[in-house]
C-alpha cells in the first residue's frame, strides 16, 4: 500500500511540473501602449490556445489517474513501468506544444502532438487493465469505476488517434479534440441507462413475454 502511495504522489508531482512547463514556454506579449500590446496577444494566440489545450488535455489525464488509482492498494505486474511510459509523456507533452505551435509542417507537428496524447491514452488503458489482472484495488472498489475510466480514455485516445490523418485533408481536424466531452457525456449517458435498466429487471425479458397478459 505505501508503495502505490508513493506512486501516486509521484505522478502528482510530475504532473505539477509538467503544467508548470507549459506556463513557463508562454510568450510573454510586448508593447508600450494598449493598442501594441494588444497586437501583440493578437500575434501570439495560437500559443495561448496551444496551452489552454494541453492544461485541459493534462488535466484529463491526470482526473483519470486519480479516479483509478485512489482504489489502488498495491503494485504488481507491469504497473509501475507502464506508469512511468504514461509520466513520460506528460513531460512531453509541454514540448509538444511547443512543437505543434511552430511555423510550416502542420500535419508533422499536429500528427506528433496527437501522437503523444493517443500514447498517453492507450498507456493508461494498459495500466487499468494491469490492475484488474493482478487484483491491486481494493475491497469496496465501485463495480463500474473501471468502465467509466476506460470509457473516458478510450474516447481521448481515439479522438487523438482519428485526427492524425485527418490533419492531411483540413486544418479543423483538431475539431475532434473538441468533440471529446460530448462523445464522452453521451456513451456515459448510454452506459448508465443500460445499467439502470439492467438493475432494474427491465432489460432482464424479452419484449413479448414483458407485454403477455397473465393467464389463470
Amino acid at each position: 500500500m505505501v508503495a502505490a502511495e508513493r506512486l501516486t504522489f509521484f505522478a502528482d508531482a510530475v504532473i505539477a511540473i509538467a503544467i508548470t512547463l507549459l506556463a513557463l514556454e508562454l510568450p510573454m506579449p510586448a508593447g508600450t501602449t494598449n493598442a501594441e500590446l494588444l497586437h501583440s496577444v493578437a500575434e501570439h494566440r495560437g500559443e495561448y490556445i496551444a496551452f489552454v489545450i494541453s492544461f485541459v488535455v493534462i488535466g484529463a489525464h491526470w482526473d483519470g489517474h486519480h479516479r483509478v488509482f485512489r482504489y489502488v492498494t498495491s503494485l504488481g505486474g507491469r504497473l509501475s513501468r507502464l506508469s512511468m511510459y504514461w509520466l513520460l509523456m506528460q513531460v512531453v507533452t509541454p514540448f509538444a506544444t511547443k512543437v505543434l505551435t511552430g511555423d510550416g509542417a502542420f500535419q508533422v507537428r499536429f500528427g506528433f502532438y496527437a501522437a503523444v496524447q493517443a500514447a498517453a491514452g492507450l498507456l493508461f488503458l494498459l495500466m487499468v487493465r494491469e490492475i484488474r489482472r493482478n487484483h491491486l484495488y481494493r475491497l469496496g472498489t465501485p463495480p463500474g469505476m473501471f468502465t467509466n475510466a476506460i470509457v473516458r480514455t478510450g474516447v481521448l485516445a481515439g479522438a487523438f488517434l482519428v485526427s492524425i490523418p485527418m490533419s492531411f485533408f483540413t486544418a479543423y481536424s483538431y475539431l475532434c479534440w473538441i468533440a471529446m466531452p460530448v462523445v464522452t457525456a453521451i456513451v456515459m449517458r448510454i452506459l448508465r441507462r443500460r445499467a439502470a435498466s439492467i438493475t432494474t429487471g427491465t432489460g432482464s425479458l424479452p419484449r413479448t413475454q414483458k407485454s403477455s397478459p397473465t393467464t389463470p
